[in-house]
């Protein structure tokens, strides 16, 4: 592996802690500091701005604007959508002196930063010292409600060391918010107000013609003077500050997008913000801890470690926690309008676009802690089922297309390469579908949403698919596997595979409702003119797919694959990374060099469909020359490397994908969080270490703990049943905490599990 650690925070098993402020590192903490609540999320930025290099953002799920690309070729989208920043509600000016607090001009010591995941929330303070000498201790906190999903909070507090004095002391909210990329603001028609210590702001977007209403409570000690301006209102005052003792400003803020405009929205505003002016802040602080308590009773992993490796194992315990902890914040199941960015809600990268890594990397998480958010992240595909549909007759294809980078269903990858090329998308979907019912048993959900979506990508396959004049049989040509450093191959192995199981998928999953469901079978026959001869012709295409794999087992990636020539991966500058800002375009494509897992990935996906053999044979050639390019990679080749016994590599990548943001692996963590490899980091206990598989019959465990944990402890979720694990070295304790008797493997041998603890010695 060419990529190493830059260690920049503090490591502690419950906090993520910046001592002292490093400008160069700025964007990186913003990143990492990020919280979130589904609904809302902001960068770790500082409240009140200044001269640092920073990327100020507020975000709100779903809110986005449009640009309009020109005419191009057919197949190539012509607009593109993308996250805005909404609302700036951190927005704070401290003068003291006729002196600005900025930390890029001020003298200030003793900077400390520090996320506390046990409760959500994030605090900063340090000492500031003016050009006069005058001291003044600060202190912040925030936090998003988690229960209040509209909801935000923020506190400063001021004590003077040496003084008493005023300070002149403002704070607000604003929609003159400018996107970094575009460099323009996209809000427009703004209404703003201001009415006993309540700021309110109201925007539209320039041309998805979303609208968003912000508000804000203050507790300003003193007199207050309203100050609204075109897109932003603030309140300013001075306040009297008595050496020794501390002035504390709370600002409750609420910030509001459900589908209303106009005047319904505004009152809608006012209504929540009366609301969450009836809860002290301190009583909402409670809830939060209260809140974030109850989640990591039922999803802490808790690793301890062996003898003499107490350091590694506490970076491994602060990194799997992070992982979780944002995980949480990213999405947890409260609608079905969103799915999951790729950045989440911590930054600009990727436009704020969900990408096929949802339901092949991120499901597994909330398939076992929170099925319901499992299932409404697929009815989200679901719902935007017909912009699939119409994409597909964009490629000049059938059924159903879903798009390589969406915000609202339609693709808003303007990149054809990518956009046009790339099927793993709605082989993603499908195979979503297909892992969501197998593990919940969930059939009222196959039959009613599933069903009809495994039919519509499987007409779009078969209109896509050829016969290879070569080889007699199917493949998919002209595309792009995961691995996006090859381009317009033929015969990728991950491609060919995915469209085989998932035709498999729906041929079987329809026979089951005519059978099951004969009515529900007939209904969908009648809204999607199905017949019986593209059933037929799904199953001949599936039984004669070519996959290219060889007498040993080893599956060649795509068409004359093992004829490029080779990169020595080690032999890359650090400085180099990460390598699209670095190389050329076109220079990436000229070699066996491999951004991420892709015949790994299948095998991964549909683990009990491979032999051991296969998987080592092909581990075996294909991770030297995997460069990591992609978040989702280190823990797929860990997750591979434990099955195999290779548990030195195993414990390696998974440091590498647990602390990939942390440790700014890639260089890149500056323009937001890896969600992919947060997702994976928790996949890599489970699957990894814990040795779970779930695309059998049933589930199925081998547990295997590196040399230097002592014990790994966490729990899944199963059938409404609640499966406690305790790795050990010499074995491994089972507990069933909630639920009925449960049948699983471990090591190939049945257990039941029950309210008893089941004890398996290690093998």
């Amino acid at each position: 592996m060419a990529k190493a650690a830059d260690v920049y925070f503090s490591v502690d098993p419950w906090k993520i802690v910046e001592e002292g402020f490093n400008p160069a590192y700025s964007r990186v903490s913003e990143s990492v500091f990020s919280l979130a609540n589904e609904t809302m999320g902001v960068r770790g930025c500082f409240d009140e701005g200044g001269s640092v290099d920073s990327l100020r953002g507020a975000y709100v799920n779903g809110v986005y604007d449009i640009e309009r690309l020109g005419r191009s070729y057919r197949g190539i989208v012509d607009r593109t959508h993308f996250m805005i920043p909404a609302a700036e509600w951190l927005m704070t000016e401290i003068t003291l002196d006729g002196e600005k607090l900025d930390l890029g001009r001020v003298r200030f010591r003793d900077f400390r930063r520090e996320m506390d995941m046990r409760d959500g929330t994030l605090t900063r303070s340090f000492i500031w010292r003016t050009s006069t000498g005058k001291e003044l201790r600060l202190r912040f906190l925030r936090f998003v409600d988690m229960t209040h999903r509209e909801r935000a909070y923020q506190r400063i507090v001021m004590e003077p060391l040496n003084f008493s004095g005023t300070v002149e002391f403002s704070s607000g909210l604003s929609f003159d918010t400018v996107h970094e990329g575009y460099r323009k603001c996209f809000w427009h028609s703004a209404r703003v107000e201001a009415e006993n210590g309540r700021l309110m702001a109201q925007a539209r977007t320039a041309l998805s013609g979303q609208e968003v209403f912000a508000g804000a409570l203050l507790n300003l000690p003193g007199a207050a003077a309203a100050h609204p301006t075109d897109k932003t209102v603030f309140l300013r005052a001075s306040l009297s500050l008595e050496e020794g003792k501390e002035t504390r400003v709370d600002k409750r803020v609420v910030i509001l997008f459900d589908g209303r405009e106009g005047e319904s929205l505004w009152q809608s505003g006012r209504e929540a913000l009366a609301a969450c002016d009836a809860v002290p802040p301190e009583e909402a602080l409670q809830a939060q801890k209260d809140y974030w308590a109850d989640y990591w009773r039922t999803s802490d992993v808790q690793i301890e470690a062996a003898e003499g490796s107490a350091a590694a194992v506490a970076m491994e315990q602060q990194g799997i926690r992070f992982c979780s902890f944002q995980l949480a914040q990213i999405y947890n199941g409260g609608s079905m309008r969103h799915n999951i960015g790729a950045k989440g809600l911590t930054g600009e990268a990727y436009n704020g676009h969900a990408f096929w890594d949802t339901e092949a990397c991120c499901l597994p998480f909330y398939l076992f802690t929170n099925p319901q958010a499992a299932r409404d992240l697929l009815l989200f595909r679901y719902n935007t089922l017909p912009l699939a549909l119409e994409r597909a007759k964009m490629l000049d294809c059938q059924g159903a297309c879903y798009p390589l980078a969406t915000l609202n269903g339609e693709e808003a990858c303007s990149l054809w390469q990518h956009a046009s090329l790339q099927l793993q998308p709605s082989t993603a979907v499908a195979y979503g579908v297909w892992h969501y019912t197998h593990v919940t048993g969930d059939w009222d959900f196959l039959y009613d949403y599933g069903a009809e979506m495994l039919l519509q990508i499987s007409r779009f396959l078969a209109s896509r698919v050829e016969k290879g004049g070569r080889t007699g049989k199917y493949g998919f040509f002209g595309v792009m596997g995961p691995d996006e450093f090859h381009m317009m191959v033929n015969n990728n192995a991950y491609t060919n595979y995915m469209g085989k199981r998932t035709l498999d998928c729906a041929v079987e999953t329809l026979d089951r409702m005519r059978r099951e469901r004969p009515l529900a079978y007939a209904a969908l026959v009648d809204k999607t003119a199905l017949n019986e001869g593209e059933i037929l012709r799904w199953r001949e295409i599936a039984d004669q797919m070519y996959i290219p794999q060889d007498a040993a087992g080893l599956i060649e990636q795509h068409d004359d694959f093992f004829n490029l020539p080779h990169t020595d991966i080690n032999a890359i500058p650090i400085s180099e990374f990460p390598l699209y800002e670095h190389w050329s375009y076109d220079r990436i494509y000229r070699s066996d060099m491999i951004k991420q897992p892709d015949v790994l990935m299948m095998l991964y996906l549909y683990s009990t469909s491979f032999s051991e053999t296969e998987k080592r044979v092909n581990y075996e050639f294909y991770e030297p020359r995997t460069i990591h390019e992609s978040s989702l990679s280190p823990a797929i080749h860990s997750i591979l490397a434990a099955e195999l016994g290779k548990m030195e590599e195993a414990i390696r990548f998974f440091g590498f994908a647990t602390r990939l943001d942390l440790d700014n692996y890639n260089r890149n963590t500056r323009e937001g969080l890896h969600v992919t490899s947060i997702a994976m980091a928790w996949a890599n206990i489970v699957y990894g270490f814990a040795g779970l598989r779930s695309d059998g019959e049933g589930l199925r465990f081998a547990p295997r703990l590196p040399d230097r944990w002592k014990r790994l402890r966490f729990s899944v979720l199963y059938r409404g049943r609640v499966i406690q694990l305790c790795m050990e070295r010499d074995g491994t304790r089972f507990l069933l905490s909630q639920g009925d008797r449960l049948e699983v493997q471990v090591y190939g041998r049945p257990y039941t599990l029950s309210g008893e603890e089941t004890r398996v010695p290690c093998q």
